[in-house]
């Protein structure tokens, strides 16, 4: 590829296993996804081995039960444009931050995220773990929010 045509990644400074994944194309005009199979994986997971390895051997087979616990943003937080942190909800509890929204798509959660609560779900968007060579990635099930 020609060098005027690389676009530097958003999340450039991480490493490329934990940068996440993400595509526009996925998407309609009203970031709604075009597929229910969709998933958006989370950035800077790498940091959250540990706790990640801990909920693999607490919910086993269960992935079912993992849903979001962070809350569409504030229009003051979306000013800021800070990077939405994700938290799980698993069972009875909430735990800390597992990884971040790609950089570029919180448009994309906080749509999802709307979209259940306007329609008088839960605003929790599924989750699924999974295992890669790199460690444990958080994979949003965003498509299930259509």
């Amino acid at each position: 590829m020609a060098f005027w045509r690389r676009a530097s990644h958003p999340d450039g400074d991480l490493p490329k296993t934990d940068r996440g994944a993400a595509t526009f194309d996925d998407y309609d005009y009203n970031l709604v996804p075009k597929k229910r199979e969709l998933t958006m994986r989370l950035a800077a997971s790498d940091p959250h081995q540990e706790l990640l390895a801990t909920l693999w051997s607490e919910v086993g087979d269960d992935l079912a039960s993992l849903v979001t616990a962070t809350p569409a943003r504030t229009l003051d937080l979306e000013r800021v444009d800070a990077p939405i942190e994700v938290r799980l909800f698993s069972g009875r509890s909430v735990t800390g931050v597992v990884g971040r929204v790609p950089r570029g798509f919180e448009g994309v959660y906080d749509e999802a995220v709307r979209r259940l609560d306007d329609r008088g779900d839960k605003p929790r968007i599924p989750v699924g773990l999974v295992r890669t060579k790199a460690g444990f990635r958080v994979n949003l099930l965003i498509g299930m929010t259509r």
